[in-house]
């Protein structure tokens, strides 16, 4: 037991060295027009799919994603088709529109073709989601999908204000990750905020021997969280073996308290 958990936390600290700043600074982004509807309100939403480095706002191509799709209730409802080709942040990227139908948290994952990143010598592929909830049910937030890598939620991924606490446990082939590395992100849509340093950017935290984190966001808007992973299996690059950087990556909206 001692001998795996020494291994763990070697894969973690390694994480850290394999993987660059650059490799930190990535993204992929699956970010709604709303992501709480309410009986009385325009049921159809927009969805913006892009890569990017969502401080600086610095874009990049995401070529049409491997696959997107939206679960309720454990029911998988394949969107990729609905896609059309957008511009965010000056590149190409993709958005679509859903019809919101019945009550319930309505999660939405995009899983992205390989990114081959040459400045880090890795592929990456960020398993992204992020969840929306209709008509006063928030049922089924916190289901786990299935996918390579996941961020579970333990805090209910939306109706949060900026200054709460949000938890969650990072997963790997439907195991928790212990002592995963996750970096969390704001998406500086307005370009408002300006990090004093480059480490202010990204903040960068370790989650315990269970796979959970804490983070408590100091301001409202989409914050990012990303938890790392190093894949199982490796893609040929120009005739070379090379590693693949796993990311499950999930958006959340943090919102204003409403003083009157």
């Amino acid at each position: 037991m001692k001998l795996k958990m020494i291994s763990t936390i070697i894969l973690a600290v390694s994480l850290v060295f394999l993987f660059g700043n650059n490799c930190f600074a990535h993204y992929g982004m699956v970010i709604p027009s709303d992501t709480m509807i309410m009986q009385n309100e325009n049921r159809e939403i927009k969805l913006d799919l892009s890569f990017s480095h969502p401080f600086e706002l610095e874009g990049m191509e995401l070529i049409k994603p491997k696959a997107f799709f939206v679960v309720k209730n454990k029911n998988r409802q394949v969107l990729l088709d609905g896609l059309t080709p957008a511009t965010i942040m000056d590149n190409p990227a993709w958005t679509t529109k859903f019809f919101v139908k019945n009550p319930g948290a309505y999660t939405f994952i995009m899983e992205p073709a390989p990114y081959w990143e040459p400045a880090e010598d890795i592929y990456i592929i960020h398993y992204t989601k992020t969840v929306v909830a209709a008509f006063g049910d928030d049922t089924g937030w916190d289901e786990e999908l299935g996918l390579k890598t996941e961020i579970i939620p333990l805090a209910r991924p939306f109706g949060l204000y900026a200054g709460n606490l949000f938890q969650g446990v990072v997963k790997m082939d439907g195991k928790p990750v212990p002592h995963a590395q996750v970096a969390i992100v704001f998406y500086n849509q307005d370009k408002k905020v300006v990090a004093p340093t480059d480490y202010m950017s990204t903040q960068k935290i370790t989650a315990d021997q269970n796979g959970v984190f804490s983070y408590c966001v100091p301001a409202p808007g989409w914050w990012g969280f990303k938890a790392f992973n190093v894949s199982d299996k490796k893609m040929m690059h120009n005739g070379e073996v090379k590693q693949i950087a796993l990311g499950a990556i999930l958006w959340i909206k943090f919102e204003v308290w409403p003083e009157k």
